[in-house]
């Protein structure tokens, strides 16, 4: 069978991520699979888009994870009409790959439904793909599966997930974990529906999504199933086209592996020039092992530690003070050694609590004043959230991938109105992304590879 292709022309897919590091995710992606990618901390314009005449995707960046369902009522509407007014034929709400939600906090369910009337599509089925093997996920007969320190756990038995501090997850079965989020049916394509000849398997998918006017979640557990859910959402794309309309998806970045299968455009986006080595400033708010590991790396590596008191940074009298204080010592660390690491200690035990919302607003306070303060060449911020809340309070408008360094976390040239914003390379990293070594890394890239003339 020859593979299918994507449109010849015009804007392919727009997505909303829910959080800064998943929707860089899904920008990668695109962009290994050909398509150039603009991401967005606020919707674009149709004329911004146009100023980037090669732009195929574009996505904005948000924090549905971290909202109620009452926010994503106020918040989520606005951003999602404007994406379907961009007229791709696809339009993906991209969530997690791990299903964190709950139904007070990052409500799929909710999103889902808000996702239907922003394309018109109220009595449509929405195709539901969790399951993304790149990134260690699979989802077999409804089930999410996640690895952890390469051992693979059913999601309600993972050392991580199962203790999240936000959204525990307590069933792995995703119809059951979504029934408590929205009174919309899900059905499931599983394994087994998927397993034969393409033709076969096209007509069971089909006349599912045609009998369902709800979720239709698909089962992705390998390289077999990932290719015939491409080739379902590639005849859902392609009919949106044909009919003018918008078809709306949710799911992880597996939406675009999914695609990649299908047009078998799956490859590695073309490295882009890269600064030298300079000023390099990690800013983590993310307790996740993985960066606990990168940062004991870091340190080993020679970079300075500038910890902080998390309850002082958040205090709602001296708060102003200590951040201050801060960023006044990661610009004096940067001015002497180059590499700094802005770490946030676990809580002491009996502390006030410090919520991880007033933590990355802390954070992000203290990334804008240092910069302010210190010449920065390559940011580096870890956490969802942080991420989000750093971008936010920068002045960021939008992303583009410049090279891959780990899944999910690439690095990025900023696009800013702010001159002091703009262009500088910036990786916003979830928090359970990258190999120990992935901070020093990316300190050094650009020691011998292509390397752009720096403005500053």
């Amino acid at each position: 069978m020859t593979a299918p292709h994507p449109p010849a022309e015009g804007l392919v897919v727009t997505f909303y991520g829910d959080d800064f590091t998943g929707s860089t995710d899904v920008m990668e992606t695109l962009e290994d699979m050909g398509l150039a990618t603009l991401l967005f901390l606020e919707p674009p314009t149709p004329e911004e888009i146009a100023a980037h005449g090669d732009v195929r995707a574009v996505g904005v960046a948000g924090v549905g994870r971290t909202m109620s369902p009452e926010e994503m009522d106020a918040e989520l509407p606005p951003v999602l009409d404007a994406l379907a007014r961009l007229g791709a034929p696809l339009l993906h709400y991209k969530m997690c790959s791990t299903f964190d939600s709950s139904p007070r906090i990052g409500s799929i369910g909710r999103a889902t439904e808000i996702l239907r009337a922003a394309v018109g599509g109220g009595e449509m089925a929405v195709p539901l793909v969790v399951g993304v093997p790149q990134l260690g996920r699979w989802t077999a007969f409804g089930t999410l599966f996640a690895t952890f320190d390469g051992d693979v756990y059913r999601l309600d038995r993972h050392p991580a997930m199962t203790v999240h501090p936000i959204t525990p997850m307590t069933e792995a079965d995703l119809r059951v974990h979504l029934s408590a989020q929205t009174a919309l049916p899900t059905a499931l394509v599983d394994v087994a529906a998927l397993d034969g000849a393409d033709d076969e398997v096209a007509s069971r998918v089909d006349a599912s999504l045609h009998h369902h006017d709800g979720i239709v979640l698909f089962d992705v557990d390998g390289a077999a199933t990932q290719r015939q859910v491409g080739l379902a959402l590639h005849r859902l794309l392609s009919r949106s086209v044909e009919a003018g309309e918008t078809v709306a998806v949710v799911g992880s970045s597996g939406v675009e592996y999914a695609l990649g299968a299908a047009w078998e455009r799956r490859g590695r986006a073309p490295e882009a020039a890269v600064r030298a080595p300079g000023p390099t400033l990690v800013v983590s708010g993310s307790r996740a092992p993985a960066t606990q590991r990168q940062a004991e790396h870091a340190l080993a590596a020679g970079f300075t530690l500038v910890d902080l008191d998390p309850v002082a940074v958040t205090d709602a009298s001296g708060g102003d003070a200590a951040r201050s204080a801060v960023a006044e010592r990661a610009a004096r660390a940067l001015a002497e050694a180059e590499r700094v690491l802005v770490f946030a200690p676990p809580p002491v035990p009996g502390a006030r609590p410090v919520s991880g919302g007033e933590l990355s607003l802390a954070l992000a306070d203290i990334t804008r004043r240092t910069l302010d303060l210190a010449a920065v060449s390559r940011l580096v911020v870890a956490g969802g959230d942080t991420s989000g809340h750093v971008a936010r309070g920068l002045g960021i408008r939008a992303l583009r991938v410049l090279r891959r360094l780990a899944p999910g976390a690439p690095l990025c040239r900023a696009l800013s109105d702010d001159p002091r914003i703009d262009g500088l390379e910036v990786c916003l990293k979830g928090g359970g992304v990258g190999a120990p070594d992935y901070f020093v890394r990316l300190a050094e890239l650009g020691a011998d590879a292509l390397v752009a003339d720096s403005p500053r």
